[in-house]
C-alpha cells in the first residue's frame, strides 16, 4: 500500500470517526444517518464541527465519488468497531484516573424498552479534592442473588483491572414494577379523563367547594410510576386519589364505547377492582405511608446529600411509622419499618452520623473529635493503630486552622478542594484521608438512575434490538461526553 493510499484511507477513517462522535454525542441512531452524513460532509457535518472547515478539501478529495467502491467504513460492523474503540478508550481514561485511589461502586438496574434489565455501574472517587462519578458500563445479569451479584462484580473488576482492595463503599438500589396503563396508553382516553376532571372542577368552583386563584386547582393527570423512584409512586397515588371519580367515569365510558371487546373487558375488570373496599383502603394506606417517607426519598435522590438532615429524616420516618403501626396495625407498615431498619442499620447510621461531624455549617459546629476518631476506626485498612492515635492530635490542629480561615465554605466537597489548593492535604494528611473516605461514600444512587434516562434516548422503540455490547458502547460515549471530547482521533485509528 502506497503512502498516498494510506494517507487517503486515514483521512476517510478520520472523517468517519468524526461523524461517529457527532452521532454519539447526540444519542442519534446510526442506521442511514452515517451514510447521509458521509455523503453530505460539507453541509451536514462540518457545520457542527468547530475547526473542521480547514480540512474540508482534503476530506472531499478522499471521500464521496473519490472513495473506493469497496470501502466499508460505513458498514454496520465497522461502525460498531469504531464505537467500541471509543467506549474502550473512555473507560481506560476513567480507570487510569482512578489508578490506585480508593473508590466506591454504585449499582442499580432497570428495565429498558426491550424489557431487559441491565445493571448500570458507576465509580465514585475523589481526585484533587473533587468528587467524581463516572459511568463505566452496563452488565446483564440473570438474577440479583448475592452470590450471582458478587461473581458479576468480581468479573467486572478483573476485566477493567480494578483492585477490590481499594473498594470502600457499595451502593445498591431496588426497583419496583407496579404499572397499570389502561387510560394513559391512549391519547383519546387521556383527553376524556382531562375533560371529565375539568368539568368536576368547574362544578366544584360554582358550588363554592374549592377556591380559584393563581396556582390553585391546576390541570393534572395521573402520573405514571417509574421503575426506580418510589417518589413517583407517591405522586401516582396522590393524583389517583384526587381524580378517582373522573377515572371511574372514564372507565365507564370505555366499557360502553370501547373500540374493541378487549378494551371493554379490561376496563370492566379494572372497574371491578378499583371499586372494592380493599383497593380504596390500600390506596389511601399506601399514600399515607409513602407520604411519610417521601421527604426522605427526595433528600436521598439529590446529587449532594445533607447527611445530618437525612439521618434526622430517617429517625422521623421510623418514629411516625411506629406510631402509625401502634394505632393502625397493618402488615405493610411492618414491611416498611423493616425496610428502613435494613437500609439504615445501627452501624450504618453511626457511620453516617460520624461523617456528619465534618459538616461546615455554623463554623464547624458539628465537629466532634471522638466521633471522627470513631469514623476512622470503620476503615482499618486505611488507618493503622499508630495513625489512629496521631489522628486525634491532628484533628485538634485541623479544627483550629479551619475555623480561622475556611468558615465561608458551604460543604465538605468544597473543603476538600480548598485543602488541596492550599496544600493543607499535605499538612493534615490523615484528616484529608478521612475527608476523602467520607466523600467516597454515597447514601443514594441518583447518578446511576440518570443513566437509565440516557438509555431511553439511545435505545428507543424504533431501535429496540440493539445488542448488549452495542448499547453499552453507545451509552458510555453518550453519557461521558466530556471524556469523549478528550479523545484523540489518532488513538481511535490505531
Amino acid at each position: 500500500m502506497s503512502d498516498q493510499v494510506r494517507a487517503e484511507y486515514r483521512t476517510r477513517l478520520g472523517a468517519s470517526i468524526d461523524c461517529t462522535q457527532f452521532l454519539l454525542r447526540q444519542g442519534l441512531a446510526f442506521r442511514d444517518m452515517m451514510r447521509l452524513m458521509i455523503q453530505r460532509v460539507k453541509v451536514t457535518f462540518l457545520n457542527y464541527c468547530d475547526g473542521c472547515t480547514t480540512i474540508t478539501k482534503d476530506i472531499e478529495a478522499a471521500t464521496l465519488k473519490n472513495a473506493p467502491n469497496n470501502l466499508k467504513l460505513i458498514a454496520p460492523d465497522t461502525q460498531k468497531d469504531i464505537v467500541n474503540c471509543i467506549a474502550t478508550e473512555i473507560v481506560n481514561l476513567v480507570i487510569r484516573d482512578v489508578s490506585d485511589k480508593q473508590f466506591s461502586i454504585l449499582i442499580d438496574k432497570s428495565k429498558d424498552i426491550s424489557s431487559n434489565k441491565p445493571m448500570s455501574v458507576v465509580l465514585r472517587y475523589v481526585d484533587e479534592g473533587h468528587v467524581i462519578e463516572q459511568f463505566i458500563g452496563i452488565i446483564h445479569i440473570n438474577n440479583t442473588r448475592a452470590l450471582s451479584l458478587k461473581e458479576v462484580i468480581d468479573g467486572f473488576f478483573s476485566q477493567h483491572g480494578l483492585s477490590i482492595a481499594n473498594l470502600r463503599g457499595r451502593g445498591y438500589d431496588g426497583a419496583s414494577n407496579m404499572q397499570v396503563n389502561v387510560i394513559g396508553a391512549s391519547a383519546t382516553r387521556r383527553d376524556i379523563l382531562r375533560e371529565k376532571h375539568s368539568m368536576k372542577n368547574f362544578e366544584a368552583l360554582n358550588n363554592g367547594e374549592i377556591s380559584s386563584g393563581r396556582g390553585l386547582n391546576q390541570e393534572i393527570m395521573i402520573k405514571r410510576p417509574g421503575d426506580t423512584r418510589w417518589g413517583s409512586h407517591y405522586n401516582t397515588l396522590t393524583s389517583l386519589v384526587t381524580m378517582f371519580s373522573s377515572v371511574v367515569d372514564v372507565l365507564e365510558t370505555i366499557m360502553d364505547s370501547g373500540s374493541n371487546s378487549e378494551q371493554k373487558y379490561e376496563a370492566r375488570i379494572l372497574m371491578t377492582s378499583i371499586l372494592l373496599f380493599d383497593f380504596v383502603f390500600n390506596m389511601h394506606l399506601m399514600k399515607n405511608i409513602l407520604g411519610i417517607t417521601n421527604d426522605l426519598s427526595q433528600v436521598l435522590q439529590r446529587k449532594y446529600q445533607d447527611i445530618v438532615n437525612a439521618m434526622n429524616l430517617v429517625n422521623i420516618c421510623k418514629g411516625r411509622l411506629q406510631a402509625m403501626r401502634e394505632s393502625v396495625f397493618y402488615t405493610v407498615i411492618d414491611m416498611q419499618l423493616q425496610e428502613l431498619n435494613n437500609r439504615f442499620t445501627e452501624s450504618s447510621t453511626e457511620l453516617l452520623l460520624c461523617m456528619a461531624c465534618l459538616n461546615l455549617i455554623n463554623s464547624f459546629a458539628a465537629f466532634d473529635k471522638q466521633k471522627l476518631s470513631r469514623l476512622a476506626q470503620f476503615y482499618p485498612r486505611d488507618f493503622s493503630a499508630i495513625e489512629l492515635s496521631m489522628l486525634e492530635d491532628q484533628l485538634q490542629n485541623y479544627i483550629i486552622d479551619m475555623r480561622s480561615e475556611f468558615v465561608e465554605l458551604k460543604n465538605i466537597g468544597n473543603l476538600a478542594v480548598k485543602m488541596v489548593v492550599t496544600k493543607r492535604d499535605k499538612v493534615n494528611p490523615l484528616v484529608y484521608r478521612l475527608l476523602t473516605l467520607a466523600l467516597i461514600l454515597s447514601v443514594a444512587t441518583a447518578t446511576v438512575e440518570r443513566t437509565f434516562s440516557a438509555m431511553n434516548i439511545v435505545k428507543t422503540q424504533l431501535h429496540n434490538r440493539m445488542g448488549d455490547q452495542w448499547m453499552n458502547d453507545c451509552l458510555i460515549a453518550y453519557i461521558e461526553k466530556d471524556l469523549l471530547d478528550k479523545l484523540d482521533n489518532k488513538l481511535i485509528m490505531d
